[in-house]
């Protein structure tokens, strides 16, 4: 589309785009709305550069496209804002949320329709890169009899295998480890296109085959979403927005930064129970 109220400047042919024009401290109008939505549509990820935002405006922002929602079992490190996810790492981490592919949270029955992260700390001397990656292409660049092949087959995406590191954790009395089946091919809700939804952080195995089938089948498929080609990264900035569509991008946090510090709050917005529809 022509947009009218923002910029819009691809990182690469394939996905992300930098958005510039836009405060996400105030309210959007509804054009701007109307077109930030549809960047995000055209280029599955987008980032905002130089964004002081309070968490209610964090918040109110990701309301503009739907419910937010509150992780199963991470961290609860703002009680009062139980929506916010507190993105950190410092001298004292062994690991950090995202070092697999991954799309967010998909072992729920909905996953979240897409995620707001805003770093406000950033390691001094680069690092802490994010990737994403184009899940439309991933599909689209298997073999035809590859794709026929996938299409009707699901998928068992299980928190216990992203997030086995909180099983003994006390700090919440609603913790929870959510196993869902997902179909393998889903089709986007808004544009009606297949993305691959399969993701090497969350999903266990493929029902209809044997494990040794299953387990062939999803490394090739893992090895075939890390193609760079699909790829574009973002080097953070003090301040940096990322806005992505976990329905059709996977991405994966660089951890190459220790002992710096990184931190940062994002929130998640609800999404539908992923179908096909051919």
């Amino acid at each position: 589309m022509a947009y009218q109220s923002i910029d819009v400047r691809k990182l690469t042919p394939t996905i992300g785009a930098e958005i510039f024009g836009v405060d996400l401290s105030t309210p959007l109008g509804n054009q701007q709305f109307d077109e930030v939505h549809q960047a995000l549509m055209d280029n599955l990820v987008i980032f905002f550069r130089d964004q002081q935002m309070s968490i209610e405006q964090h918040k109110e922002f990701g309301r503009r496209f739907g419910r937010l929602h509150v992780h199963p079992n991470a961290p609860i490190g703002l009680p009062e804002h139980r929506e916010i996810l507190v993105i950190k790492a410092d001298e004292t981490s062994k690991r950090v949320a995202g070092e697999e592919w991954h799309s967010d949270v998909s072992c729920d029955a909905e996953p979240p329709m897409g995620s707001i992260l805003h770093l406000t700390e950033v390691p001094p001397d680069g690092g802490g890169d994010t990737l994403f990656a184009n899940m439309y292409r991933a599909y689209e660049t298997l073999s035809e009899p590859m794709r026929r092949m996938l299409t009707g087959l699901t998928a068992i995406h299980d928190s216990a295998k992203a997030h086995g590191y909180r099983a003994k954790a006390t700090d919440r009395a609603d913790l929870a480890f959510p196993s869902t089946e997902h179909p393998i091919v889903r089709t986007h809700p808004e544009t009606g296109r297949q993305a691959l939804y399969v993701s090497r952080g969350f999903t266990s195995r493929i029902p209809q085959l044997r494990r040794n089938e299953s387990d062939a089948l999803l490394d090739m498929l893992y090895r075939h979403i890390e193609t760079p080609e699909l790829q574009c990264r973002f080097q953070w900035k003090p301040n940096s927005v990322a806005f992505w569509d976990n329905r059709a991008t996977q991405h994966h946090a660089m951890f190459d930064y220790f002992p710096h510090r990184r931190y940062g709050h994002r929130v998640t917005i609800c999404g539908d129970k992923p179908f096909y529809r051919g």
